[in-house]
């Protein structure tokens, strides 16, 4: 695929007048209201099109395939992203995260969509530029260093914000929330701790704080960046 070829530079199809009018911002809105009630598995450029009452071929001339629709899902997404702010760097990499954070918990499969290659919509490179403009204002201006802590936080988010939709994911599917599956689940970890293979489990199973998904996202963004405040000093 040639850069002429990318979705964001490809001119929207004029559309005449029908019973139900097209445009991508209205396709990405319905495909989001199927991703937000069943996944994305219930994403297709069929179901798309049934939901706007429209004839699949139609969405064609919009986009070309799903991967097109999820990226375009993607910077939607980015769009609610609130823009970073922080009068210190550290400031900034929490608003970073808790800003991402927010809109994955408001579309679970946005979570699964965040890695890979960088995504390159308009509305993803504004939040780009807006996280790099305000660490650079707070004197964080070594590439080196903003990249590096950009990156650390990245993998952070992105592994605490898929595992927290999956435990939500869970809860659903069982009926049961975090504190019932483990009373649930005890009578077996009781039998197995009873055989003194485990003593380190079961004394942190016993005396470990439980923590509320909040709290374990706070705590883990909190040793990040104190590690990248220990470097930095070094």
């Amino acid at each position: 695929m040639t850069d002429s070829q990318l979705i964001w530079e490809r001119p929207e199809p004029t559309e005449r007048r029908r019973p139900s009018p097209l445009s991508r911002e209205r396709i990405v809105r319905a495909a989001i209201d199927l991703a937000d009630a069943d996944g994305l598995d219930a994403v297709s450029l069929r179901k798309v099109a049934a939901a706007l009452d429209a004839g699949p071929m139609r969405l064609y001339r919009y986009v070309d395939t799903k991967d097109e629709l999820l990226t375009l899902m993607v910077d939607a997404a980015y769009a609610e992203v609130p823009a970073p702010a922080g009068a210190t760097w550290d400031a900034v990499l929490r608003s970073i995260a808790t800003g991402i954070r927010s809109v994955a918990l408001r579309h679970e499969w946005f979570a699964e969509l965040l890695g890979g290659r960088p995504h390159l919509g308009p509305a993803t490179l504004a939040h780009g530029e807006a996280s790099l403009t305000a660490l650079r204002s707070t004197g964080l201006d070594d590439l080196g260093t903003v990249t590096g802590a950009l990156a650390a936080l990245n993998v952070y988010v992105i592994g605490a914000v898929r595992k927290e939709v999956a435990e939500r994911r869970a809860q659903r599917a069982s009926g049961l929330d975090q504190r019932q599956w483990q009373h649930a689940t005890a009578p077996y970890l009781l039998r197995m701790f009873a055989t003194g293979a485990y003593p380190a489990m079961e004394e942190w199973v016993h005396d470990a704080p439980h923590l509320q998904a909040d709290e374990v996202f706070e705590l883990g963004l909190t040793y990040l960046v104190e590690g990248i405040r220990s470097s930095l000093r070094a």
